[in-house]
């Protein structure tokens, strides 16, 4: 791929950064290696609401030379919400210590990506950045600076533990993925498999309600979904009909297939799938949208996207989950093998870095791909959020 192919409009992929508790706390751009990362980044961030669909979230984003960013470009990348990260190797440079110093001052944040060396301090940065793959960075490196601190492509959830016993404050890569062991009981698991299965043949709302009634934490969730600022309703909703009347069936399928996903303890951290299934389904759905899907087709792909990691939420072949719901054959090919037009979207939208052929294939243009990225975290923040 040629610098020519993204002259238009960069691609850009965006990776959820979280903190010790799962929350999303920041978002970090990736570019393709072959993108002109100053141009790119001052065309991202001139896009129309992009700083409003990313909030409260900070952007972590690539500083290859500090000398090219000067203070017209500081309107555009507002110090209050980006963090630049910059090469340990690019600081051995005086003018561009002396120039991330300057951007320090300006209130940025810098953290530098790789092990801190003896000019860091000159430089203003506030933390590391370290891909945590093979080591970690060094206690030195890290107490000398006050955070955050930011590993990378961590694998698994032991090398996130290691990560957060060094002091590590900020954490991103596939370890959320991991298949996980709850639930815990074979009757928890049939009572979600069954709820699915209502959900998915669109059943009598109050057979949706009589199982509600079985699962006390989803009922919880529920509940303090509806009465939360989100839905703005004045009066207490206290109980699964008056939810289900205020949310009206659509809504309410939607929201029960994410709320599957946020069965951790009232005080226990969030679960690091529930974000990762409101984006994949809302981008879904974006994108199907943007290639002229009715709203049949928009509801199809939601769907496809949200129960793409149900098989890690349940521990279970996604062969059997996707036996055991009755599912529509194109939902069903695109969760077993990634076919059909909705498995080539789904495959899309789980890679980290989308490639303009792909898109092409598909009837998408760069923009629409990073308008339908924005339109998706937009939503996938404020369900962590509210979830």
């Amino acid at each position: 791929m040629s610098a020519n192919d993204l002259r238009t409009f960069p691609l850009v992929g965006l990776e959820a950064v979280a903190n010790t508790r799962n929350d999303w706390v920041a978002v970090a751009l990736r570019l393709h290696p072959d993108t002109d990362v100053q141009a790119a980044l001052l065309t991202l961030f001139s896009w129309p609401d992009m700083a409003a669909a990313l909030a409260p979230l900070d952007c972590i984003v690539p500083l290859a030379d500090p000398l090219r960013f000067d203070d017209t470009h500081m309107p555009l990348l507002p110090a209050s919400r980006v963090v630049l990260r910059v090469r340990a190797s690019v600081l051995i440079a005086p003018a561009a210590r002396k120039r991330c110093a300057a951007l320090a001052d300006a209130g940025y944040r810098i953290l530098v990506d790789g092990e801190a060396g003896l000019h860091t301090g000159q430089a203003g940065a506030v933390g590391i950045a370290a891909d945590c793959r093979v080591a970690l960075p060094s206690t030195l490196s890290l107490v000398s600076l006050p955070g955050p601190h930011w590993a990378r492509k961590i694998a698994d959830t032991t090398r996130l533990a290691a990560c957060r016993a060094a002091g590590i404050d900020w954490f991103s890569g596939p370890y959320a993925c991991e298949r996980q062991t709850t639930p815990d009981d074979s009757t928890t698991r049939k009572r979600l498999l069954e709820l699915l299965g209502l959900l998915a043949r669109d059943a009598e709302t109050r057979d949706v309600e009589v199982l509600l009634k079985q699962d006390p934490a989803l009922s919880y969730h529920l509940l303090k979904l509806v009465n939360s600022a989100a839905f703005g309703f004045t009066n207490p909703i206290h109980n699964f009909g008056q939810a289900i009347n205020v949310l009206g069936r659509r809504q309410l399928q939607r929201w029960l297939q994410l709320l599957l996903y946020a069965r951790q303890q009232q005080d226990g951290p969030a679960n690091p799938l529930l974000p990762l299934a409101a984006l994949r389904a809302a981008q879904m759905e974006a994108l199907v949208g943007l290639q002229g899907g009715d709203r049949d087709r928009q509801d199809m792909a939601f769907v496809a996207g949200v129960f793409a990691l149900l098989d890690i939420l349940l521990g279970m072949p996604m062969a059997e989950i996707v036996g055991a719901l009755n599912l529509d054959p194109e939902i069903a090919a695109a969760l077993l093998h990634r076919s059909g037009p909705l498995g080539e979207l789904l495959a899309l939208v789980e890679q980290p870095l989308a490639e303009p052929a792909q898109l092409a294939a598909l009837g998408l243009s760069n923009e629409q791909f990073w308008q339908s990225q924005l339109q998706a975290w937009h939503w996938a923040i404020q369900v962590g959020r509210n979830l």
